[in-house]
């Protein structure tokens, strides 16, 4: 069985492949037929099964004899400490967790929020709603009072599940005050909120609407798992919108653990009896598939880290997380390498100890530019594979599954199309590009299982903004191409594609050769108006730590690289070396706010940036008024 031969397969008749691989899945009721399709394109999958997620996840590893098997490793770097919870734990935790959600009237199909740090009880809680059929929509913890306002009036969630605090290096964020500001913003009343008391920091209560997490868990009823039909949600994950209304990204029951129990092994190519580590957070769509959903379904260990990749306590911390716990499979954002990278150029606290039993690194959040990827590989000694995919797709869409034995990767590409996709390169008229050149990244609908089928209360939204602007394919909002060898390049958002004077270019491809620049840990490639050309390139680069040539001779150096690269068309004239750039939280750097700011108009903060005064670096940077110029 190759990639090429089960890739063809999924594609020449997907009801068959995917009804194959629902076989992985215990079902209460085993579907009879793969999907059906609806008017818009989008399939129903799996449309006459009913299953438990849950039970897919914890209970029957347990029924199956391999409840000593640990499933989850909970490692914070905050506190020091290492819980591990075999799978029979898992199950009476989430049992209990279970029966403490649905004591306060929680019932199949109404909405729970959860909005905590990264602690086991966390885990716990996606579980337990999947348990009792409850759809979870997980607020990343720390979020701010407003934006959480307006995911609570649009899920409308019946109870929240949160924690007195999140503690981040030198700081603790108390989340209570942030949660009850929230619910006085928000129409929606909350009735009942949850509080798991964390040792760091205690949390007042509201007498009558809140009750303390270890009193309600302790007087709690275990419950057991509730079948629901496969196209019933499990969860609701917002994402920012381009009208300042968050998303609501819905992903079902069914459609979603078949495509969880076949990535596993197939693209990651992690055994029942190894471990699988993704360094992201629950409250990112990496978190909800590959710290949860994903390794539990399958079988395997999970990893949970409460910590940062730098400054818990060192750039080590992923090393040594590896280690310890034996991490077979690790994945992470190329930002996180990125920040290793910047602190230790030289890889000393990776060589000094090793990395275990390691055998691959697998990338993804923003593009992983190809001087990240040779550093990690040379440092590792193991494949470092870039992959592609976005939270409406839920699992990965472009990679290398080495699962299938496929080994081929290319500095800047994510890879080939993962079973199941179909991928083509659009132009504005829906015309198939040529290789090599630069057009939309389109999906062929229909979508294989797992993907999202609709937004929350917004299908026709949905509709509109992902496919309306090419009838047949759900619009990424990416731009890229296709090479002479089939590697699919993603480069850029759309709207990050500049032209100048005439000619289009994309800014991935000119930040591939500036961050190549042996003293640039990271960087930004923005297009700014310009009265002549219309749209010029502009450079934000952060240097490694230790770097001592002058600001101004490295700006001259990578303009002059793009120059020889790109040509005098480029255009490439101005870089500004900055403190930090501004990234979310889960590590994307804020592209689009930097080109607002270059181009001088009104920002707001952002409301899922992980530190504001980075806004500061680049406003300061575009303020002086002499350009670092080449």
């Amino acid at each position: 069985m190759t990639y090429a031969s089960v890739y063809a397969a999924s594609i020449g008749d997907p009801a068959a492949f995917w009804m194959e691989a629902a076989k992985a899945i215990d079902w209460e009721q085993a579907p009879t037929r793969a999907a059906d399709a609806q008017d818009d394109g989008i399939w129903t999958w799996f449309p006459d099964g009913r299953l438990n997620t849950c039970h897919n996840a914890v209970d029957r590893h347990v029924a199956a004899g391999r409840g000593d098997r640990i499933a989850l490793i909970h490692d914070s770097a905050m506190t020091g400490k290492v819980t591990r919870y075999s799978y029979a734990d898992l199950q009476r935790e989430v049992a209990r967790v279970a029966g403490m959600i649905a004591a306060e009237g929680v019932a199949p199909g109404d909405r729970v929020i959860i909005y905590m740090p990264m602690v086991p009880e966390a885990v716990f809680a996606m579980l337990a709603c999947a348990r009792i059929g409850a759809v979870h929509s997980v607020v990343f913890g720390g979020f701010a009072s407003n934006e959480l306002a307006k995911r609570i009036d649009d899920a409308q969630p019946r109870l929240v599940l949160t924690a007195s605090c999140g503690l981040e290096p030198g700081r603790i964020v108390a989340y209570k005050p942030l949660l009850d500001a929230a619910i006085d913003l928000a129409a929606h009343k909350v009735p009942r909120t949850i509080v798991l008391q964390r040792p760091e920091l205690a949390a007042s209560l509201v007498a009558g609407r809140d009750l303390d997490w270890a009193d309600a868990v302790a007087g709690a009823e275990p419950a057991g798992c509730v079948a629901v039909p496969s196209d019933h949600p499990l969860y609701i994950l917002y994402t920012s919108g381009t009208t300042g209304i968050a998303k609501g990204v819905v992903h079902d029951n069914g459609g979603h653990a078949v495509a969880m129990a076949w990535s596993v092994p197939n693209i990651y190519g992690v055994g029942r009896d190894e471990t699988f580590w993704a360094g992201s957070d629950i409250g990112w769509a990496v978190g909800h598939s590959y710290i949860v959903y994903g390794p539990l379904i399958h079988g395997c260990t999970s990893v949970m880290y409460e910590g940062k990749p730098v400054g818990t306590p060192d750039a080590g911390a992923f090393w040594r997380v590896i280690r310890d716990h034996d991490v077979d499979v690790f994945f992470t954002a190329p930002t996180a390498i990125r920040a290793v990278k910047r602190d230790d150029p030289e890889g000393r606290l990776l060589t000094e100890k090793g990395t275990g039993r390691l055998r691959a690194l697998f990338l993804a959040g923003e593009r992983a530019d190809p001087d990240t990827l040779g550093w990690a590989e040379a440092m590792l000694g193991v494949p470092v594979i870039d992959h592609w995919w976005q939270t409406e797709l839920g699992w990965p869409a472009l990679g290398t599954c080495i699962g299938l034995g496929d080994t081929r990767t290319r500095h800047g590409s994510a890879g080939h199309p993962i079973p199941g996709y179909g991928f083509e390169i659009l132009d504005a008229e829906d015309n198939c590009l040529p290789t090599g050149e630069v057009g939309d990244i389109v999906l062929r609908l229909p979508l294989p299982p797992g993907c999202f089928p609709t937004l929350w209360q917004r299908h026709a939204h949905f509709q509109d903004a992902y496919l309306s602007q090419h009838r047949g394919y759900y619009t990424t909002g990416d731009a890229g191409l296709v090479d002479e060898d089939g590697f699919v390049h993603v480069m850029s958002r759309i709207d990050d594609i500049i032209n100048v004077a005439g000619h289009r270019l994309s800014t991935g491809s000119i930040e591939q050769i500036v961050a190549a620049h042996p003293a640039v840990a990271e960087c930004a490639v923005i297009g700014a108006n310009d009265a002549i050309k219309g749209m010029v390139p502009l450079g934000f680069v952060v240097l490694k730590a230790g770097v001592k040539a002058a600001d101004a001779l490295v700006a001259r150096e990578v303009v002059a690289r793009v120059r020889d690269e790109l040509g005098p068309v480029a255009a490439f004239k101005s870089v500004h070396v900055v403190k930090a750039l501004p990234k979310t939280r889960s590590g994307k750097t804020l592209r689009a706010t930097i080109r607002a700011i270059a181009n001088g108009e009104t920002v707001a903060v952002p409301a899922t940036i992980e530190d504001p005064a980075a806004l500061d670096h680049i406003y300061q940077s575009v303020a002086k008024t002499s350009m670092l110029e080449g």
